[in-house]
């Protein structure tokens, strides 16, 4: 890789459009070594993007935001996207790969993060920590003992997708004496746990089901009504991966006839929209898509983003890039 320079600015071509707000350090490298204009700061997005969309030859974006498909668009001399994140559905990655365009985002380095939030909102859930803090705070305790809850040591945990996040949860569950199981369109190599071949037979075995998969399209829904049936009504559903995994209105029906047992969620939907009917639900633990917000983690997705900038920039590669993808609909 090029090394960064500590002063001064990077070589044209330099020009960067920033999607939306980033990391602040992130953004200080940015603005420090590129021209960069942050598209969600014009009076007129639109009419900016007519004047100047040709300017650009890199977009630095989120995963919340993405670049959507009029804005790649309206970018036409545009050649990589960097992402801050390791989730990337929010961009058509095969409008990109089609255009040319390079795509990265920021792996490995928020992996204990997420790994550590999964298990903690686990434990949560199952012994309804957050529930019984509200308990206590309403003078509650004082009117008697609280209901009993369920023992995480020992259970069956089910996971849907055993990538790097899904491997790091795992290894961290094995220390509860737990069985695990997972699922994924594929075996997994060199792991002692068992594979099961569909999300609907591993969420009828399982106590707990992690969704650690990745989003977009080739997993949307995949934790269907018939997913949530089969986890039934003294299952726990776990996830800290996309929103857009989970049939969210089947979730919610669920939940609320006690057709399963709760949930913790880091992820929805519709962010930062959260369905109503959850959010007086006791066995329901909700979380502001927080599992990599650390400073720690934060920081080094930052540098990893700017780095995937800075190489790009010096010599037209990515130090993380994500797979290319053919058309949606094309068959493989």
């Amino acid at each position: 890789m090029v090394d960064e320079p500590t002063t001064g600015r990077a070589p044209a071509p330099s020009r960067v459009l920033q999607v939306g707000p980033l990391q602040p350090s992130l953004d200080r490298r940015v603005r420090e070594h590129y021209d960069s204009v942050r598209l969600d700061e014009q009076p007129d997005p639109t009419g900016f993007l007519t004047l100047h969309g040709a300017d650009f030859v890199t977009a630095v974006t989120t995963s919340r935001i993405g670049v959507s498909d009029e804005l790649m668009a309206a970018l036409p001399r545009l050649r990589a996207i960097v992402n801050f994140g390791v989730g990337y559905d929010t961009t058509n990655i095969a409008m990109a790969t089609a255009r040319g365009i390079q795509v990265s985002n920021t792996p490995d380095v928020l992996t204990d993060c997420v790994a550590d939030a999964a298990v903690g909102a686990l434990i949560n859930v199952m012994r309804r920590f957050a529930a019984a803090d509200r308990y206590v705070r309403r003078g509650d305790w004082t009117l008697g003992g609280y209901p009993l809850a369920r023992k995480v040591s020992g259970s069956r945990i089910g996971i849907l997708g055993l990538g790097r996040i899904g491997r790091a949860i795992a290894r961290r569950l094995e220390a509860f004496g737990t069985q695990i199981r997972y699922h994924t369109r594929s075996i997994v190599d060199d792991v002692p746990y068992d594979h099961v071949d569909s999300a609907e037979k591993l969420a009828a075995w399982c106590d707990v089901l992690v969704v650690a998969t990745s989003g977009g399209p080739g997993t949307r829904g995949l934790v269907s009504e018939a997913v949530l049936t089969a986890l039934g009504p003294d299952g726990y559903l776990v996830n800290i991966a996309r929103g857009s995994v989970v049939d969210e209105p089947a979730l919610v029906d669920a939940l609320v006839t006690d057709r399963l047992a709760g949930a913790a969620l880091d992820v929805f939907a519709d962010e930062p929209n959260v369905p109503p009917a959850l959010l007086d639900l006791d066995k329901v633990l909700l979380l502001p898509h927080i599992a990599s917000a650390t400073r720690e983690t934060r920081e080094a997705m930052g540098d990893l983003a700017f780095r995937n900038l800075w190489q790009f920039m010096a010599d037209g590669t990515l130090l993380t890039p994500v797979p290319a993808q053919e058309p949606r609909g094309t068959p493989r």
